[in-house]
């Protein structure tokens, strides 16, 4: 009984300990990459909290003292970094300096600032964007559209919405300040805006086929969702891109980035919300949306996988006004559900 009672305590000891560690990594992690803007000062404090905190439970007899003290130091440091806010107004990268917003007069949605920039490289472009209005009794196709560049397990989710053959896509991206540079650690510290970027894709894909070095493979995956799920999909990110213009939020490496357009297309696109790990490893997803039956179950996944890369047709097409058709031209096209009777109800207004 005394060897199972001082067992327990061990063990409880041994969680204590590594949740205190791991406060400590985050405390300090979320000093270094916070707004304060003088970076000597960043990683002074970051270094005293983390130094400071060892030296603590080192050196101090009194465990439980240091341990409440501990507990008072990382609630205030924690109240202050809840506290940090994101911003719109920001001096913004070229790419992303732009918020798209929409209007809506009845079934015409009008989308304002749709980028579509001249590329002559990935660095050097002209911006250029346009206003379109859509008519959502056209809305007849959803493509899902899965970018690579290292490996199979972490892919960029992109959606493409067709209107009787005119495309509209959207990418949820980290909105980056000039001399910015993209860090997956750093995406978990508040340190980038989340933009929906409404694109051509003359823009959104031929800058990762046709531009960028080494260029990035890119699938695209005609779905079958029916025009009631088209329309409910394509409404939500309409909404998502107003709110934005009116309260800005963080980019979260786990939370909030691409891995949202998935969790939107499962709802959509299978009503519900299963259970399976390829929703978090984005690259697998495909393959899920195949399983659940939201793409061309004509051929294995393996072969509609292959011939759903378009990095060769989008080298083709390139300047070419009809890039989008050009991209689509062989791609396997499923027969589309008539109607989603799984889908959630679409929000209010739709």
């Amino acid at each position: 009984m005394a060897l199972a009672i001082a067992s327990l305590r061990a063990f409880g000891f041994a969680c204590l300990g590594l949740a205190v560690a791991g406060a400590t990594v985050w405390g300090a992690l979320a000093i270094y990459f916070s707004d304060l803007w003088v970076e000597p000062l960043r990683i002074g404090l970051a270094a005293a909290f983390g130094l400071g905190t060892s030296f603590a439970f080192v050196c101090l007899r009194r465990r439980r003292r240091t341990l409440l003290g501990f507990g008072v130091a990382f609630a205030i440091l924690l109240a202050w970094w809840t506290s940090i806010e994101p911003s719109n107004q920001r001096d913004w990268q070229t790419e992303v300096a732009v918020l798209p917003y929409a209007t809506r007069d009845g079934d015409l949605v009008t989308l304002h600032d749709i980028r579509n920039f001249a590329y002559r490289t990935e660095q050097d472009f002209v911006p250029r964007y346009y206003d379109r209005t859509f008519d959502l009794r056209a809305l007849d196709a959803v493509d899902l559209i899965a970018v690579y560049w290292a490996g199979d397990a972490i892919a960029h989710i992109m959606v493409s919405f067709g209107f009787a053959g005119e495309q509209v896509a959207f990418s949820i991206e980290t909105r980056k300040e000039k001399g910015e540079a993209y860090s997956s650690l750093a995406g978990f510290f508040r340190q980038y805006e989340l933009i929906y970027v409404v694109g051509d894709e003359r823009d959104l894909i031929r800058v990762r086929t046709n531009y960028r070095q080494p260029e990035e493979l890119v699938y695209l995956y005609r779905t079958r969702a029916s025009p009631d799920t088209a329309r409910l999909l394509f409404l939500q990110y309409v909404e998502k891109i107003n709110q934005l213009n009116e309260a800005p939020e963080f980019y979260n490496t786990l939370t909030t980035n691409c891995t949202t357009d998935v969790w939107m297309l499962v709802r959509a696109l299978a009503g519900r919300l299963p259970l399976d790990w390829r929703v978090l490893l984005s690259g697998y997803f495909p393959s899920y949306a195949y399983d659940l039956g939201s793409l061309d179950a004509r051929l294995p996944f393996a072969d509609l996988k292959t011939a759903s890369l378009v990095n060769e047709r989008a080298h083709a097409a390139d300047h070419d006004p009809a890039f989008s058709a050009r991209i689509r031209e062989g791609l396997p096209q499923p027969v589309p559900r008539e109607r989603s009777s799984e889908a959630p109800a679409p929000p209010p207004g739709a």
